[in-house]
């Protein structure tokens, strides 16, 4: 959401060969549904047209690229470049991506509609550029507008509520607060704090339930640890299977190593992968599919995109030991790969294993005030520091409790979703269950997988708030997005859990209120049981392509 890449500039070099003089741009204000007029650049190509377009929509300021607009038309190619609702040229409030999808308001339909009536434009746009400029092109894919070709979101997220906001009912506060500060926009907070619970006002923000909607093909590309893993893996997902027609079987996935401030790079936060980390094997897909969907004709870009594998990720490994494995890009038809649900249990004494837990009345407690919050070490974020980093300062504190395996005998790889299921038990009306999952290397470096947050009130809905109550236990189940990752014989594996991670997550103060007041209340420490015996096995569950199905151990 926050930092434009703008397009990709593969395309440009294969287009150069048939180059003409582009024109100096014009700026319209084009009039929305509403009578808000948007900012609106607009970059032709010399030469009657109509031209094929490509449109990208940003709150970062339209002149930011204006050097790849230029380049684009001088190969035939026009360009609209607009600032968002509210932001710099445009009128109106800037409404935070929930104008730009299928609601009262459609600021992205709109423009495509403008887009497609004026006598320079042959009707087939396509869309691109990263994080904010992804969004918007989720939001406005929703509403199914007829022009849109191709879409191009890169390190973004169709659904803002979930993703961004509220995770897992937490507010994700390093993530909102400091980029809405950053662009003039922390009045949304008010809005924010009227709407802590998914319900209309997020409709046009939150598309998990319109991929029928969508008929557009897609470039999808994301990182195991940029801010919006998941969201680039959902719309994938849900455009490839759930699309409409146009959109349903023409989508393609890149997933790298990458976080949000490093993207097409091998340093990421305290790694460095190997040089084959910075791009997938297979990296003109982009041009392939602008080419082809929008008609372009190049022939220096003969392939067509079912010469592209569906699916494109990279299986991160030990970055110590050249020989072992992982470190490699993988092809694929299918997003996730076919993998068995292994099922890591808590034992006593700080165990982690496959075998069923027994004892009952096996637990582990630890104590959280809100006065003194655990820290984040990097982690899928955005503005702070992100990536994989060690957790030992994380993991030393006496309100964090970990679990972990003996040594590995032999690699142990994790592709596909994470989930933990931890049964608990607190004292008070509310608190946050923060699970982090880490690759212990032999010199004792607990590196950061993947992590995830529930707030336990929410008892993982999203629409309500049902406090606990005392001797309660409820099982939470807590999502920690996606990756892949092998790790090393000699490694271990390492989950640590606690209630807080700040400032990723907001504190919560344990009262059992909505938020705001839920962060903002009367604030009292609490106590947490965490329960694993044979009535309560507590778990994380992880996908390993390797594993036969047939052989997990259940604990039925």
């Amino acid at each position: 959401m926050m930092r434009a890449r703008i397009l990709a500039l593969a395309l440009l070099p294969a287009m150069l060969a048939c180059p003409s003089s582009g024109r100096e741009p014009t700026t319209h204000m084009v009039e929305m549904r509403d009578g808000v007029a948007l900012a609106t650049d607009v970059y032709l190509p010399a030469g009657e047209g109509p031209f094929p377009v490509i449109l990208w929509r940003t709150p970062y300021d339209k002149a930011g690229d204006q050097w790849t607009a230029q380049a684009l038309t001088e190969n035939g190619i026009a360009v609209v470049a607009q600032d968002t609702r509210g932001r710099f040229d445009s009128e109106g409030r800037d409404l935070v991506f929930t104008s730009d999808g299928d609601g009262p308001l459609a600021d992205g339909y709109d423009t495509m509609a403008w887009i497609a009536e004026q006598p320079w434009s042959n009707g087939k746009i396509g869309t691109s550029g990263e994080s904010a400029l992804g969004i918007t092109q989720y939001m406005a894919a929703s509403a199914g507008a007829p022009w849109q070709v191709m879409l191009d979101a890169q390190f973004a997220t169709p659904n803002l509520y979930s993703d961004a906001f509220f995770q897992g009912g937490v507010r994700r506060h390093s993530l909102t607060e400091r980029w809405l500060e950053a662009q003039g926009s922390l009045d949304f907070l008010d809005d924010i704090a009227a709407h802590p619970f998914l319900d209309d006002f997020w409709d046009p923000a939150e598309t998990r339930d319109q991929w029928a909607m969508v008929t557009t093909p897609g470039y999808h590309v994301g990182g195991w640890y940029d801010a919006f893993a998941q969201g680039n893996l959902d719309a994938f997902m849900g455009y490839q299977y759930e699309g409409g027609p146009g959109a349903a079987g023409n989508q393609k996935l890149v997933m790298g190593p990458w976080h949000h401030d490093a993207t097409w790079q091998s340093e990421q936060g305290e790694l460095t992968f190997p040089d084959n980390a910075v791009a997938p094997p297979i990296d003109n897909a982009f041009d392939v599919m602008f080419n082809h969907w929008l008609e372009l004709g190049h022939p220096e870009i003969p392939e067509h995109p079912d010469d592209i594998p569906n699916v494109q990720y990279y299986v991160m490994g030990d970055v110590d030991d050249p020989d072992a494995p992982g470190n490699l890009w993988r092809a694929a038809d299918d997003w996730p790969p076919p993998a068995a649900g292994v099922r890591w249990h808590l034992q006593p004494q700080g165990g982690l294993s496959e075998s069923c837990p027994g004892n009952d009345g096996d637990t582990t407690r630890y104590r959280f005030d809100p006065a003194d919050p655990a820290p984040t070490r990097c982690g899928n974020n955005l503005l702070i520091e992100s990536g994989p980093c060690d957790q030992r300062e994380v993991e030393a504190r006496e309100d964090v409790v970990v679990f972990e395996t003996p040594e590995l005998g032999a690699p142990m790889e994790i592709t596909g979703h994470i989930y933990a299921h931890i049964y608990v038990e607190i004292d008070q009306p509310d608190t946050d269950l923060m699970v982090r999952l880490t690759d212990v290397y032999p010199d004792g470096r607990s590196m950061l997988i993947s992590d995830g947050a529930l707030r336990l009130a929410t008892r993982g809905s999203p629409t309500d708030l049902m406090p606990l109550s005392p001797g309660e236990i409820i099982e939470a189940e807590v999502d920690l997005w996606s990756t892949s990752i092998i790790l090393n014989a000699g490694h271990r594996l390492r989950i640590s859990l606690t209630s807080s991670n700040w400032p990723r997550f907001a504190v919560n103060h344990n009262n059992g209120l909505p938020y705001p007041d839920s962060n903002t209340g009367p604030s009292t420490p609490v106590n947490v049981t965490l329960h694993h015996d044979a009535e309560y096995p507590s778990y994380i569950e992880l996908p390993d392509p390797s594993r036969d199905p047939a052989g997990v151990n259940l604990c039925l």
